[in-house]
């Protein structure tokens, strides 16, 4: 299966990328193939400008975001890993779903009835966030983020999101949180799904 990991964090020794290169371990012992976007690696611009709103009314969009494009095209499955900051994605994270989830590509408007236009592709997303599962349940944090990105981005994209892991305390994680969560993404990576269509 073509695999799209589309990755967003600074530091290269952060918790995110340890979760990261145990996707990829995962993927590679399955013999699939696999493209990582690491989007600070790359020098992602995340700044939807003037240029592209007017290009996408057009049907057009930048070369860079073409480039992008295409990878998600190639994929039949794409993981996001990305930290929660201030309740959302990372700016940068916002910025590439802003410029290449654009109109005509990842949605489009028939009769005035949305439709998602990535529909066939499978999507995982994985998150780390500060507080824990409680305080985001008390507050109603767990489901404004549900409705912000799998609905408001990823199904309405029209993506079919297998899981959605969110791993919490993050900033306290223990070796036995981690070894949890390497558990968790094993599981998930090994669902029928996910290997079916490794021999391609």
């Amino acid at each position: 299966m073509r695999h799209l990991i589309i990755y967003a964090h600074p530091n290269e020794n952060s918790l995110n990328h340890s979760l990261l290169d145990i996707v990829v371990e995962n993927l590679k012992l399955q013999n699939h193939e696999i493209i990582i976007r690491d989007l600070y690696n790359i020098g992602f611009d995340p700044v939807l400008s003037l240029d592209d709103i007017k290009k996408q009314h057009m049907g057009k969009v930048n070369d860079d975001i073409q480039l992008e494009q295409e990878y998600i095209s190639w994929a039949e499955q794409v993981t996001f890993i990305y930290p929660i900051w201030w309740t959302g994605l990372p700016a940068i994270m916002k910025g590439y779903i802003d410029r290449v989830f654009s109109y005509g590509f990842a949605y489009r408007y028939d009769l005035g009835i949305q439709k998602g236009l990535l529909k066939g592709k499978k999507t995982i997303i994985i998150n780390t966030h500060g507080k824990s599962h409680e305080e985001y349940e008390q507050t109603g944090m767990d489901k404004a983020l549900t409705l912000t990105s799998d609905n408001g981005i990823f199904i309405y994209s029209g993506l079919e999101i297998i899981k959605h892991l969110f791993l919490d305390k993050a900033d306290k994680a223990t070796h036995e949180d981690f070894k949890n969560w390497k558990d968790q993404i094993k599981n998930v990576y090994s669902q029928p799904n996910i290997i079916m269509s490794n021999s391609r």
